[in-house]
């Protein structure tokens, strides 16, 4: 454990002085119900907000507030924590409990951790470390921010986090035509819904159309 503790911090350049909540920010509850990363998470999620908002408005001054809004949705959603995540190769210092059922480090793990290593990092130095942290790895997505509304499946996403706390659930039905004409069917559903089908020439843009299909029947 002092190995990974100490990998991780080579790996973040920073270095901790209360390393139980360095450790405690990479802790799933499978492994510790109460001493574990989900109140770091909702710190970190508020300090990444803050952080990116103002350096929207800087970066981007003469953008309308809606634009700057899009952008910071973008920006701070599970995907983005995740590529930053996987970055860093959180996956390999995440600590999960021991179980019949091996527990798997998925997509939404590493996001979680993103954003509880960045509540650990302001907690441990301040709100000037926990910016130059966030800035210099969201630094080329900020860059790259472009203005477009959120697209169906991320919508869905985190409509779903937000109300049921899991992930949107899809579903690959089928896979048929010709290789250079294929169509895929799709189903996605919420926590207890039934799954809704959608078709596309692509896994992806099946998922999207099924997410498009999904929100339609739902208030946002």
């Amino acid at each position: 454990m002092k190995n990974t503790l100490s990998n991780i911090q080579k790996v973040i350049k920073i270095k901790f002085k209360d390393v139980d909540l360095l450790k405690r920010s990479l802790t799933h509850k499978s492994f510790d119900n109460k001493d574990n990363y989900e109140k770091l998470e909702f710190l970190g999620d508020r300090v990444l907000g803050l952080t990116i908002s103002k350096k929207l408005i800087k970066e981007y001054s003469d953008e309308e507030v809606g634009s700057l809004d899009k952008k910071l949705a973008s920006l701070v959603n599970k995907n983005t924590c995740y590529e930053i995540g996987k970055k860093l190769n959180l996956e390999k210092f995440i600590i999960v409990g021991k179980t019949k059922k091996k527990i798997k480090i998925e997509d939404k793990i590493i996001s979680d951790c993103c954003e509880a290593l960045i509540g650990a990092i302001f907690i441990e130095k301040g709100m000037h470390i926990a910016e130059k942290f966030i800035l210099s790895n969201w630094n080329e997505s900020i860059k790259s921010a472009k203005v477009t509304l959120v697209d169906s499946k991320t919508k869905l996403q985190e409509y779903s986090l937000k109300k049921f706390k899991i992930l949107p659930i899809y579903k690959l039905i089928s896979n048929s035509g010709p290789k250079h004409k294929p169509n895929f069917k799709v189903a996605v559903k919420l926590k207890d819904s039934n799954f809704i089908e959608a078709n596309g020439n692509s896994i992806k843009k099946a998922q999207q159309a099924a997410a498009e299909k999904f929100l339609k029947n739902i208030d946002l």
